[in-house]
């Protein structure tokens, strides 16, 4: 077995393709501007559990955004601070509120240790942080929110996708709603007084993934299969989505998940003049414009 793809991992410096062949591990940074292109080889295997190999290498569907089988999914989702199967942790977490895009605001909650990698991971293009506890106290003041201001915990992806190409140019025009909203959720009685307040301090990610002036996204990549082939120049990167410019074929999203356990080999497509570029995968319709992808974010910490 060759090296598979593990997905898009973010950090402060960006974000990394992640490569596995067993438990090695490589990473590949992304590079907007670059032109990228592979062609899927085989069958997608699981990736396992938190860099445990999965003991039986199982199959898993093309259409698969998690990359795992059902035994390693089971065992991840046992030690999910997200699926309320852990709540004994004792490092810190943070309470933050995160904005995706006009009238899209989410409330959630990351362990400290681990910065704004989690606000990366699920594309939020402004957040600010409210405080800082023990996870139980962090879990209390996420409910709070929820229902004293009815800010929801989940955003889905087709929605965020919908509204890159046109969000407002300046910086402070972004970070309208979260001041808006930090603003009432200060106010509210009943934190637990274990919570820590933090001041309002908006972080923009636009920069970050790239996406000032971006085209708009005209279609959404589906799935993969053996020989399947993407090719073309990214343009941008937020959460698990790459931004592609495939010529002909448009501008696609390509959700990174879709790609962890496959064996990628590279693949420039077919190309007429330097424009053509050939997609030989289902691409579907933009969701959330009249679209049917509700598909939300994951519930990993």
């Amino acid at each position: 077995m060759g090296w598979r793809c593990g997905g898009l991992r973010w950090s402060a410096d960006g974000g990394e393709l992640v490569w596995r062949d067993g438990a090695r591990e490589r990473r590949s940074a992304l590079v907007y501007g670059r032109e990228v292109g592979f062609r899927a080889v085989g069958e997608q295997r699981c990736v396992g559990v938190r860099g445990q190999v999965c003991p039986l290498g199982a199959r898993v569907g093309g259409r698969s955004t998690g990359g795992q089988c059902p035994d390693c999914a089971r065992l991840d989702r046992s030690r999910s601070v997200a699926a309320d199967t852990v709540a004994d942790d004792p490092q810190p977490y943070t309470v933050y509120l995160a904005w995706f895009g006009p009238g899209m605001v989410k409330v959630g909650l990351t362990a400290e240790a681990r910065g704004s990698a989690r606000l990366l991971e699920q594309g939020a293009l402004v957040f600010t942080r409210l405080g800082r506890g023990p996870l139980m106290a962090a879990r209390r003041t996420e409910e709070l929110l929820r229902t004293a201001l009815g800010v929801p915990d989940r955003v889905p992806y087709a929605a965020k996708r919908a509204v890159r190409a046109a969000l407002p140019a300046e910086e402070s025009e972004r970070a309208e709603e979260v001041r808006e909203l930090y603003g009432r959720a200060v106010d509210l009685p009943g934190w637990p007084e274990s919570l820590e307040r933090a001041d309002l301090e908006p972080v923009d990610h636009l920069d970050v993934f790239g996406l000032a002036g971006i085209p708009p996204v005209t279609g959404v990549i589906g799935e993969l299969a053996d020989g399947g082939r993407v090719a073309g120049r990214l343009l941008a990167a937020a959460g698990p989505d790459l931004h592609l410019d495939c010529g002909d074929s448009g501008v696609l999203v390509l959700d990174t998940r879709l790609l962890r356990g496959w064996e990628l080999t590279a693949s420039a497509g077919n190309t007429t003049d330097g424009e053509t570029v050939t997609v030989t995968v289902p691409v579907r319709d933009v969701a959330g414009v009249g679209g049917t992808d509700h598909v939300v974010q994951d519930g990993l910490f």
